[in-house]
């Protein structure tokens, strides 16, 4: 596969630059670019630079308002309502990370219900955030359906992807993210649109039988980690973004990838705490005596560990896309 291989700053430029031109706030498309720009760097380009026709398609056709401000509301002492008012995510995340930081400090516990909201990309950023600010996160989100209930054969929640974040002195925080089904559906959407198969087991075509044709994947299910288990926290999860934050449920929801339909007005929500207080500011010399016993042990490694590395050599080297994918954002761009 040709590929062409850009500096951070001139991708993310490129990206804000084929959002304007689709009817995008220069101020949201900056957001969505730092966003996407972030994915790739990380390698999750099943949330990055892939995504962008996609978006383009959604904004100049309304069904995301790329001119939305998010609105935050207190709810409680220590509670948040945002709407991302059917606008990107991103926006509507930021926000909601910069009001935890100081609430929970207030409060040592805080969260932030999002809701009429969009594709949020890789879960794992806004608790990365907010464990730089010293706290402890969660996140969970649902998406348009693309997991079946167990023993179901219909689509009836998202992918639904976790995430955790605890701060670590070192700066190095510990990151816990993943999707709920056993590989993320932005990878599946990649394959897809390179022609390339994607290996048995990760989805069922539209009559529930096992596939790795990437095409077949995308209209059929996603199968869920750890089978029953997994469904249940899909389940689980599906309630704290959706219902919490009275927003769409999976198979309410428009598709993430076509500029047709309805705004998708899926949810996300965001718990930060502040370990001090709990721990009788004991947290951090427990959880290095944790992660000790765990690298103690030879041949392993904390989870997040692996995009420190990639972060370094994507600073130094740039980002290397698909030729069809580049030439695709250049055309988006006039």
């Amino acid at each position: 596969m040709s590929t062409r291989t850009l500096a951070v700053d001139a991708l993310r430029a490129l990206i804000r630059d084929a959002l304007v031109v689709h009817d995008t706030s220069p101020g949201n498309a900056q957001q969505v670019a730092d966003a996407l720009v972030a994915a790739e760097i990380d390698g999750q380009s099943g949330h990055g630079a892939s995504r962008v026709p996609s978006y383009a398609a959604q904004s100049r056709s309304g069904k995301v308002d790329g001119h939305a401000q998010p609105a935050l509301a207190r709810v409680g002492k220590a509670a948040l309502r945002v709407d991302a008012r059917r606008g990107f995510a991103y926006p509507a995340i930021n926000l909601a990370v910069a009001a935890l930081a100081t609430l929970a400090r207030e409060a040592g516990i805080a969260a932030a219900a999002i809701a009429d909201s969009h594709h949020s990309g890789v879960a794992g950023h806004p608790v990365e955030a907010l464990a730089r600010e010293g706290l402890i996160a969660l996140y969970f989100g649902n998406g348009p359906q693309g997991i079946a209930p167990w023993g179901g054969n219909r689509g009836l929640f998202g992918t639904n992807p976790i995430a955790f974040a605890a701060p670590r002195a070192s700066g190095e925080h510990l990151l816990i993210d993943m999707s709920l089904s056993k590989v993320a559906r932005g990878k599946v959407n990649v394959a897809a649109q390179n022609s390339e198969p994607i290996p048995e087991g990760w989805a069922v075509d539209a009559q529930g039988r096992p596939t790795t044709d990437a095409h077949a994947a995308m209209a059929g299910t996603m199968l869920p980690m750890g089978d029953a288990k997994g469904a249940q926290l899909v389940l689980m999860v599906e309630i704290l973004a959706a219902a919490l934050s009275a927003s769409n449920f999976g198979y309410e929801a428009s598709s993430f990838f076509t500029g047709e339909g309805d705004a998708p007005r899926v949810g996300q929500l965001l718990i930060a705490i502040d370990p001090a207080p709990f721990s009788a500011g004991r947290f951090g010399a427990r959880l290095e005596d944790l992660l000790a016993a765990i690298l103690d042990q030879g041949g392993t490694r904390l989870p997040g560990a692996r995009r420190f590395a990639l972060r370094e050599r994507a600073a130094r080297d740039g980002i290397t896309l698909p030729v069809a994918l580049h030439d695709q954002l250049r055309a988006l761009t006039g």
